[in-house]
């Protein structure tokens, strides 16, 4: 009879693949480890290495909270520098030593960091002093291990291209947790966008044209949030448990106030005629936009993050969230319509409203959930300007 956890080996691209099975066939971890790149200042901590234990081969029940990736109003903590941070002691020892196995090194914790709204990430030393940054959250679907290893192909992917974007050390999976390790890049998140950061990011941006990698379309999600409806092209539809539910939410917004309603139903009626998006051949990061997942120094970019939820679809997406943005900021309306200028270039009016009305939605969707219900009049006022200024370009 074999063992709770059978651990088996083989070669891959020069690198470790690395699967664990439980006894009742149930994949609980598939990891791939690699080169690790990035030092940062040493920090005395406890220290816990790998160890080989038996692991329970239940799939846990529920899962982690909903996140879109389309620039929402930033309602979290503030920001600090990526090197800050505080109780890595919440982090399952289980999932240390997964790691541990996975890079065959030694995994000390240092502190928890601070910065956005997904507090999952933790920086790590690894053996031989450098430093990195571990990411993990509970699982909160069966394929949300694939998911992961999706975003991983198009980091490597996008990395060979030039984008700046820490290179993934290795991805893994327990029977409660996802998880995934990257290089620490030493800069600070981006409190706030600024004319310089949005022209920085206009240009990295340019870098996802025709670099569409994995089938995961968020231009034809964006369709389906906007008009409520299932299929798109060819009824064919992609997207993940979490994308599904969003719509669902999106589609209770009407019943939350009178204002709200009124939004919903003028995006509604100005994306009722437009028909589903051709498919598109680019990158699209998803949530470029927001400031604390850009990474600078000295005012430059030094390096774009939270990359989990990347797919394909048409670049205009991360423009239309840098749009969204740029309203926070008086002096940020002159940049805007530079934005405004090169979206209607790349997808046209149709596309530019489908794509900015997916936007104010999504943006509704966070908050109300939370019940944020502060910030709720502001959105609606910002979703109408938006829409009037796009409607004003001729």
């Amino acid at each position: 009879m074999p063992s709770v956890t059978e651990v088996r080996y083989q070669v891959l691209d020069a690198r470790f693949f690395v699967e664990r099975r439980p006894c009742s066939a149930q994949l609980l971890g598939t990891a791939i480890g690699g080169g690790v790149a990035g030092h940062a200042p040493k920090a005395k901590t406890d220290k816990r290495r790998s160890r080989r234990t038996s692991r329970d081969t239940h799939t846990p029940q529920g899962g982690r909270s909903i996140r879109a990736r389309y620039g929402w109003q930033r309602i979290d903590r503030p920001f600090e520098p990526m090197n800050q941070g505080t109780r890595p002691e919440e982090l399952p020892a289980e999932v240390l030593d997964d790691v541990a196995s996975v890079v065959g090194t030694e995994v000390t914790l240092l502190s928890r960091l601070s910065g956005g709204i997904n507090e999952g990430a933790m920086r790590v030393q690894l053996a031989g002093g450098a430093d990195a940054v571990l990411k993990a959250v509970p699982r909160a679907h069966p394929n949300h291990l694939g998911e992961t290893l999706r975003a991983q192909r198009i980091v490597e992917h996008m990395r060979r291209r030039g984008y700046p974007t820490p290179a993934w050390l290795g991805v893994g999976a327990t029977a409660t947790h996802v998880w995934h390790l990257m290089e620490f890049a030493d800069a600070a998140p981006a409190t706030e966008l600024t004319r310089s950061l949005v022209e920085q990011l206009m240009k990295i941006i340019e870098l996802q044209a025709g670099q569409a990698s994995e089938p995961y379309d968020h231009w034809s999600f964006a369709w389906r949030v906007v008009t409520g409806q299932e299929s798109a092209v060819g009824g064919l539809v992609n997207e993940t448990p979490e994308q599904s539910l969003l719509r669902e939410s999106v589609a209770r917004l009407s019943g939350y106030s009178s204002a709200v309603s009124a939004l919903v139903q003028r995006l509604r009626l100005a994306c009722a005629d437009v028909p589903p998006p051709r498919v598109a051949p680019d990158m699209v990061h998803a949530d470029l936009a927001t400031p604390s997942n850009v990474l600078v120094r000295d005012g430059a970019v030094v390096a774009v993050v939270d990359i989990e939820n990347a797919g394909s679809g048409t670049r205009a997406t991360d423009l239309i969230a840098l749009v969204w943005y740029t309203f926070e900021d008086p002096l940020l309306d002159g940049v805007r319509r530079r934005l405004w200028t090169r979206i209607l270039d790349l997808v046209g009016r149709d596309g530019a409203v489908v794509l900015a009305a997916a936007q104010i939605l999504l943006s509704l969707e966070w908050p109300i959930r939370l019940g944020r219900h502060d910030v709720v009049p502001g959105l609606v006022e910002r979703g109408h300007r938006a829409l009037d200024e796009l409607n004003s370009i001729r």
